[in-house]
């Protein structure tokens, strides 16, 4: 039934945002030099990479920056800044759930770096599903991740400041997963883009972090659904 949902999702999804998808393109190709998109290796389900692709919001360089963008980042050029704030940078994504590398609702996929250097028991347990578009994780990174990453260091801030609780929100949907938990999930994301958009800064914790904290202290004892 997933699978189901995520083909006949994203199909319709690719062909009703065709002309946004086009216009983000040629809009790209005129404000940066470079490819339009960008090609990232991530880490898919039970740990084998694939291509995941993106608009590319950042200017070429020729050396390797961090794997982490934070809000200030030389490298991000302005219509980048935009696309990113509205998540347009991650519609090509809807390619990769077409062909089964990813899901429409699934923790997000990390950078081949990160998994093998700072994923423990509960990392690993997200890479039993495969990877999407949005999860609990992505949506308190999307309202928090610019509070909790550092701009001096933002790789390091994300790793030991934001990362094991986005794990453990991520953990949190992988053991109750659902086709009704995806679609208030997708609806909460669509919400909280909304929200942004039109300037909303603020946002309290998602309904998991309870139980994400206690998954992180040991001390979970009860399920927690949507």
């Amino acid at each position: 039934m997933k699978r189901l949902f995520d083909v006949t999702a994203s199909a319709l999804a690719l062909l009703v945002l065709s002309p946004l998808l086009a216009a983000a393109a040629v809009a790209v190709r005129l404000s940066s030099p470079g490819p339009v998109l960008y090609r990232a290796r991530r880490i898919g389900r039970h740990g084998v990479p694939f291509t995941m692709f993106k608009f590319r919001t950042m200017h070429v360089a020729n050396t390797q920056g961090s794997v982490i963008t934070s809000s200030s980042d030389a490298r991000v050029f302005p219509l980048g800044r935009l696309l990113r704030a509205l998540k347009i940078d991650e519609l090509p994504q809807l390619w990769n759930v077409l062909r089964g590398e990813m899901s429409i609702v699934g923790p997000r996929p990390e950078d081949p770096k990160i998994v093998a250097d700072h994923y423990d028991q509960l990392g690993h347990e997200t890479l039993t599903v495969l990877p999407g578009l949005t999860c609990p994780g992505s949506v308190h990174f999307y309202t928090h991740g610019e509070q909790l990453v550092d701009d001096g260091d933002p790789e390091t801030a994300y790793v030991r400041r934001l990362l094991p609780i986005k794990l453990a929100l991520d953990v949190i949907y992988v053991r109750q997963m659902s086709l009704w938990y995806d679609l208030r999930l997708i609806a909460r994301t669509a919400w909280t883009i909304l929200q942004i958009a039109v300037g909303r800064r603020n946002f309290p914790e998602p309904m998991e972090m309870a139980a994400a904290l206690q998954l992180r202290n040991g001390t979970m004892n009860a399920p927690v659904t949507e």
